[in-house]
């Protein structure tokens, strides 16, 4: 959300009211990417913030330092630099790999760069409300070809409206690309319960890079370099 998923979420400001802790758990466990809510059970140990001793930059910017909900992670994708990247950032296409994404937009054109827009939303099943959507609006603040990008945005749903700053590096490495991600969460109802709000969304970045992994492996058919 970025402002990041759970679809980073996956990233940025949240609503309101007065949801209590139950009901704060109710409502995370329903945003598949920008919580990361993925319906099953966290043990408590899973969610303990991940807060590590350095935050990923890009063009020298992190995360949000002052969150208490946040989270990295990395994995080794076996294919091309080029590949893991255009997979990354071609955001209209991020539902045809992302069972999460409902749908995705650019609000400008061209290459996604510093500036760039682009608004998706994520379904949110009943539990108990009707069923809804998770409306994300992302822009990207600091990018760097085949490197680095970080973005900012709000992600609203009903009840529910989450500030994040989602990070995301790509580091040439022997058999592929070591892509790490980081990304942090803020609003009220997030910050209610930080251990539960942090463990769905390591759920969801864990299953971001698991389907970016998947989908550039898959495209690039075997080829590393």
């Amino acid at each position: 959300m970025s402002a990041t998923r759970t679809a980073g979420l996956r990233t940025a400001g949240l609503r309101t009211a007065g949801l209590r802790t139950a009901g704060l758990r109710t409502a995370l466990s329903t945003v598949p990417l920008v919580l990361a809510a993925l319906g099953t059970a966290v043990a408590p140990a899973e969610a303990a913030s991940h807060r590590p001793v350095t935050s990923l930059t890009c063009q020298g910017r992190g995360v949000d330092p002052a969150a208490q909900v946040r989270y990295r992670t990395e994995t080794l994708i076996h294919a091309p630099l080029r590949t893991v990247w255009k997979v990354q950032t071609d955001v209209q296409h991020w539902p045809s790999w992302q069972a999460a994404v409902t749908t995705a937009e650019r609000l400008d054109h061209g290459p996604l760069r510093s500036g760039s827009a682009f608004r998706w939303t994520t379904p949110v099943p009943p539990n108990p409300t009707p069923a809804s959507e998770l409306d994300i609006t992302s822009t990207v603040r600091q990018l760097r070809h085949h490197s680095c990008i970080r973005w900012t945005g709000p992600a609203v749903g009903e009840g529910l409206r989450i500030d994040g700053v989602h990070v995301w590096t790509f580091v040439p490495a022997e058999g592929g690309v070591l892509v790490r991600t980081e990304e942090t969460h803020t609003g009220a109802q997030v910050d209610a319960d930080v251990p539960a709000a942090t463990a769905l969304l390591r759920q969801g970045l864990e299953a971001w890079l698991l389907d970016l992994k998947t989908a550039a492996e898959a495209r690039a058919g075997g080829r590393h370099h």
